[in-house]
């Protein structure tokens, strides 16, 4: 039943999320699990239904009736994607630019039934993000146009473009500098909003952090693994062999490598944590259950194994990386790079192209060092970018283990695909990684406090959304 395969599509995470504005999730140091949406686990087996719940057929604590009858047609599906929220309009047009921002921002085409379904997504979330800036209005805090221009300059930097450029980058792309001025308010007021409502009274008691420190010394050495799981819930597909059947199925869409991990889990997921891509944070194993223990055993990083069955249905895992609590890896190793690229005409030929790759590697074999980058790359019309800050576990599980053995000076084989180009690393420099010590009393605290104020900021969404008045057109 236990089957891996390799995964090479994980680094594209396509999903909605905040292009810059938001304030970064705290990275809990070694062996602190995150809270919050990311560490959600799937439904546990030991949180059995009560004997009510039971003789009602019911699990979900709603006392719906078994035998119930529905009066009337569903029609959640002939919706069109335009809302009215306390009076403020969301149009169709604002959901298709806003879909083809994500588009963008991860470098994919989204087509077919996969653009119908992430239409809805993206409804719902402008539908949040409007409850977000009428909450912060209604507290006072305005994020004014100097400030929302000055994130969109930033931003056009990051895509290494002047403002100019990027609107012209997101017309062509089907968006709009007004989708995206809009993301930046929205992240900005709902950022303000938890600084000044929220994150005052939060709280960390000093007792709290001393245990976290013990639990860290006490588990120093141990493996702590970064998961994402597509849970597939048995009673909701019919029993178990359908459910199977469906977890093979989905289990095939992952092998071809079409779609990313995270984008699959939050289609087919029956978990919580089908929200943030199936991300069950850094866990050790006897937070596991022993299938999914046994399953973690025989992976490496960036493969995918499933269906495993479990209590309750059936997973299909991805290993995203490993490391020890508070002992140093060389994966975090920081290394300065030169990248070079080259890049194929419209209508190249197949041998064009396979002779222009072996020039490509010939060249790249024949470096002496960094020095002589740029003029290979004047040679070969290819493209530089230089990094000074990426580690070795930042980079695909591919190449990992090329630049743990690369000298300085060397480069990488060739590596791409003719639409993107075909590239190589060069290694400039490298920074060892240090052993690993406890994290501050200070750094500790933050976290837990950064975890709460998220907590506590779903909670205020969820209130929003109930007292909202969300009319559909």
């Amino acid at each position: 039943m236990l089957k891996i395969h390799g995964w090479t599509g994980a680094a594209a995470a396509l999903a909605a999320v905040p292009l810059m504005a938001q304030a970064p999730r705290a990275t809990p140091p070694q062996g602190i699990p995150a809270a919050g949406p990311a560490s959600a686990q799937a439904p546990s087996p030991t949180e059995a239904p009560s004997p009510a719940q039971v003789a009602a057929g019911d699990a979900s604590g709603l006392n719906i009736p078994a035998n119930l009858q529905i009066f009337g047609a569903p029609d959640p599906d002939v919706r069109k994607a335009t809302a009215i929220v306390n009076s403020a309009v969301i149009t169709g047009t604002d959901v298709d630019q806003r879909v083809a921002l994500i588009g963008a921002a991860n470098n994919v085409k989204i087509r077919g039934e996969e653009r119908d379904r992430l239409k809805l997504q993206v409804l719902r979330q402008l539908i949040d993000e409007t409850l977000q800036i009428q909450e912060a209005k209604a507290a006072e805090i305005t994020i004014t146009p100097a400030e929302i221009n000055q994130s969109f300059d930033r931003l056009a930097g990051n895509f290494k473009r002047t403002p100019a450029q990027m609107r012209d980058y997101l017309r062509d792309e089907g968006s709009s500098e007004r989708s995206l001025r809009r993301q930046i308010e929205g992240e900005l007021a709902w950022q303000r909003y938890l600084r000044r409502r929220i994150e005052p009274t939060t709280n960390v008691g000093e007792e709290e952090v001393k245990a976290i420190l013990a639990q860290l010394e006490a588990a120093k050495g141990q493996v702590e693994y970064n998961l994402r799981e597509i849970y597939f819930d048995a009673a909701k597909h019919g029993g178990e062999q359908p459910t199977f059947a469906l977890a093979r199925q989905v289990m095939g869409e992952v092998g071809k490598g079409d779609q990313p991990f995270p984008q699959l889990a939050a289609r087919y997921s029956d978990a919580t944590t089908k929200a943030t891509g199936g991300d069950l944070g850094w866990v050790r194993t006897p937070a596991l259950p022993p299938e999914i223990t046994a399953a973690v055993g025989e992976m490496q990083v960036g493969q995918v194994a499933g269906p495993v069955q479990v209590a309750g249905g059936f997973s299909i895992l991805y290993l995203a990386d490993q490391r020890r609590v508070l002992t140093a890896d060389p994966r975090d190793a920081r290394l300065s790079l030169k990248q070079l690229t080259v890049r194929f005409p419209a209508g190249t030929t197949q041998a064009q192209a396979t002779a222009r790759v072996a020039q490509f590697a010939e060249a790249t074999r024949a470096l002496q060092g960094c020095g002589s980058v740029n003029e290979a790359a004047r040679k070969l019309s290819a493209d530089v970018v230089d990094s000074d800050t990426v580690r070795i576990r930042e980079l695909p599980p591919q190449l990992q283990e090329i630049m743990a053995k690369l000298q300085v000076g060397q480069s990488t084989p060739p590596f791409g695909n003719p639409e993107e180009g075909v590239r190589a690393l060069v290694l400039c420099g490298r920074d060892e990684a240090q052993d690993g010590q406890l994290p501050s009393a200070e750094q500790v605290q933050n976290n837990l406090e950064q975890q709460r104020v998220n907590l506590r900021a779903q909670q205020k969404l969820r209130d929003l959304r109930r007292d909202a008045v969300v009319e559909y057109r």
